[in-house]
């Protein structure tokens, strides 16, 4: 009669398993086991790379951003610096049209690296901070602009006592205050 129970049905099969089939199903089952092991290991080893590779790129664009943002503060600083000496020699009776011109080109040599400095600050980004830069840019060019024309109008007068050129720089002055603070501020976000 055949086994009609699993119990039964098995008693008569298993038993008659030899050990060498035992040892092979014994060893592939481990050998799926361990394959299946290690997929998980390389698949977490993975993505704990791509996540690290990510925090990495992030952790360099930040760098990156802060030296831009840092070189373009300094460098707008620089430039204002240098005009406000020109400013000052302009006023003082007892300067001379070279010592303007001395001073006007140390300005104008304070615009390059500036310039470039928001160049890089608009690569860099992110969006808000370009534009702050971008802004900060055209102030600082009106500051620029204001000084160049009450320089030349210095040099033509043989003085720099010219209230309405004097004017005109003193309101391109306090018209960059603002776009350097919200620069400024824009870069600190992040």
């Amino acid at each position: 009669m055949p086994p009609t129970t699993v119990a039964e049905w098995g008693a008569g099969h298993f038993s008659d398993m030899d050990s060498g089939i035992a040892a092979v199903v014994g060893a592939a089952i481990g050998m799926l086991g361990g394959a299946g092991g290690g997929w998980l290991t390389v698949v977490g080893q993975a993505r704990q790379q791509e996540r690290q590779q990510r925090i990495d790129q992030q952790r360099r664009l930040e760098e990156v951003r802060r030296e831009a943002y840092t070189a373009c503060i300094s460098a707008s600083k620089r430039v204002s610096a240098r005009w406000w000496r020109v400013a000052a020699q302009l006023r003082t009776g007892g300067s001379t049209p070279d010592q303007w011109e001395a001073a006007a080109g140390e300005a104008h040599a304070a615009w390059a690296p500036f310039s470039t400095a928001v160049a890089s600050v608009t690569v860099v980004g992110p969006g808000p901070v370009a534009e702050a830069a971008e802004v900060l840019r055209h102030a600082l060019y009106e500051l620029d602009q204001a000084a160049v024309a009450w320089h030349e109008a210095a040099r033509e007068a043989g003085h720099g006592d010219l209230t309405d050129f004097g004017d005109r720089y003193m309101a391109a002055v306090t018209g960059k205050r603002e776009p350097g603070r919200i620069f400024q501020q824009a870069a600190a976000r992040h």
